[in-house]
């Protein structure tokens, strides 16, 4: 080889989040040598500004919320209070934890990490800007896991005093006593939760007609409900146009067609955009779409040959076990195995809000607009020995299923479920929509009693035409 040892790899991945480590850890594993450039530190967003701080946020609250309740199985403690900054100290310390954690990971199987921005030139090498100076790294293939960013909307550009996106709002020391979060999809609604829960005031505004636009219609109901018993607020088919800072503090929320909202602050949640500029060189031939993602086929290869892309950079689900089963995937691809492509509509969803929701498969709506004849069936967690007896019984499991040319249930073509843990609960409805199980399969198994995970079982069941409880 022409380049040095120590600047020649059988894979250059550039981006350390969860695709990019997924990729660098899954192929040393294989016995290949990689170097994985990352310009911050691995574990990207998830670890240190997305999944991992936010859960544990959510986990505060409650941990909080239980407290408040203890009198109603006998435990008496007194009126709880909140020391925020105590839970941002251990939020941190759950991610510096993990962030070691996975620097040894990858440090035992001998991935070299490589501090910089990567750029991939159009001859296949990679250009790493370090504190040193310039690297240059030659390898077999590389995979593009480039991450992405919180967007941003005009006229609430974060300032982290009054206006806040994910980046920001991780790291506040102090709570408000109220707040606007702009975007009741996913992230937003696990936001909105955890203010609401430590005593915020809180008033959800999302463009679309209903917060969870991605959820089974009568899942995304659950949640209104029970957002709007806490005391939340949602506003759903509205237009914010910017806010103007109040003399007193805070800020008023300029909404079209209707008076100013007074906030102490605003949380803008309106997704995430990939990161791709400045990572090709000139006349590198990767292409980008015009919605800012590297293109690629359903096996994450880009038009260049030797040259791989997953994660957020790629317009597929932004979720980070996504990103994983991409970066191994495209580490088996690179060794020739052949792996199944992605199903999209067939991944697992878990929202962490209060009541949680988890899904994977067709909603109702989309399975009939996909042309199936379905049957559905739905069972409530307040008819859950286990719900009632941790006391969390806001929810319910609904199952779709497609419907037999003699009327009865077949396929399950999706699981989604909302309450207490269920995105702990999911796994056996996943695996039902992906091995395209029947509902007289699954009902022949037995579930364990008493948990929650059973009402999955029980909704099943009465697919088949009979029920239990």
């Amino acid at each position: 080889m022409d380049e040095a040892d120590g600047d020649h790899f059988d894979v250059i991945v550039i981006g350390g989040g969860p695709g990019g480590y997924a990729a660098a850890l899954y192929g040393a594993s294989a016995g290949l040598r990689i170097a994985l450039v990352e310009r911050d530190k691995v574990g990207g967003t998830c670890l240190h500004r997305g999944c991992i701080p936010a859960k544990e946020l959510l986990e505060s609250a409650s941990v909080y919320r239980t407290v408040r309740h203890a009198a109603e199985f006998g435990v008496h403690v007194g009126e709880p209070s909140i020391d925020w900054s105590a839970t941002i100290d251990r939020k941190q310390r759950v991610v510096d934890q993990m962030f070691t954690g996975l620097g040894s990971l990858l440090k035992g199987r001998k991935v070299e990490v490589v501090p910089g921005s990567g750029v991939l030139e159009a001859d296949g090498r990679v250009t790493v800007e370090t504190d040193a100076g310039s690297r240059t790294l030659a390898g077999d293939a590389v995979i593009l896991a480039t991450g992405s960013v919180p967007r941003v909307i005009p006229g609430f550009e974060p300032d982290a005093r009054l206006v806040f996106s994910s980046d920001e709002l991780l790291d506040l020391r102090e709570l408000p006593g109220s707040a606007a979060v702009i975007g009741g999809g996913a992230i937003g609604c696990e936001f909105a939760s955890t203010l609401a829960d430590m005593g915020a005031s809180v008033t959800i505004l999302e463009g679309l007609p209903k917060i969870l636009p991605g959820c089974d219609e009568e899942i995304a109901k659950v949640v209104t409900t029970s957002f709007k018993k806490r005391g939340l607020t949602i506003r759903t088919g509205v237009r914010v146009t910017g806010h103007q800072p109040q003399d007193g503090g805070g800020t008023a929320v300029q909404i079209e067609g209707s008076d100013p909202l007074f906030v102490d602050m605003v949380v803008v949640s309106v997704g995430r955009r990939p990161v791709t500029d400045g990572v090709l060189g000139d006349g590198c031939k990767v292409a980008v779409s015009p919605r800012g993602f590297f293109e690629v086929d359903a096996h994450g290869r880009t038009g260049v040959p030797g040259v791989w892309a997953v994660g957020d950079c790629i317009d597929t689900p932004q979720l980070a076990h996504v990103a994983f089963m991409e970066g191994m995937n495209a580490i088996r691809d690179i060794l020739g195995e052949d792996p199944p492509p992605i199903d999209a509509g067939r991944v697992p969803w878990a929202i962490y809000c209060q009541p949680e929701v988890a899904f994977a498969g067709y909603t109702e709506a989309a399975a009939k607009e996909a042309g199936f004849d379905v049957v559905t069936a739905k069972h409530r967690f307040i008819g859950n020995g286990r719900a009632v007896i941790i006391g969390s019984t806001d929810g319910m499991v609904k199952v779709i299923a497609e419907r037999r040319a003699d009327g009865t249930a077949g396929r399950v073509l999706g699981v989604h479920l909302a309450g207490p843990w269920v995105t702990e609960q999911l796994g056996q409805g996943y695996l039902a929509v992906n091995w395209e199980a029947t509902v007289d399969e699954i009902a022949a198994l037995i579930q364990p009693h008493p948990t929650m995970s059973e009402l999955f079982g029980e909704t099943v069941l009465s697919l088949t035409g009979r029920s239990l409880h």
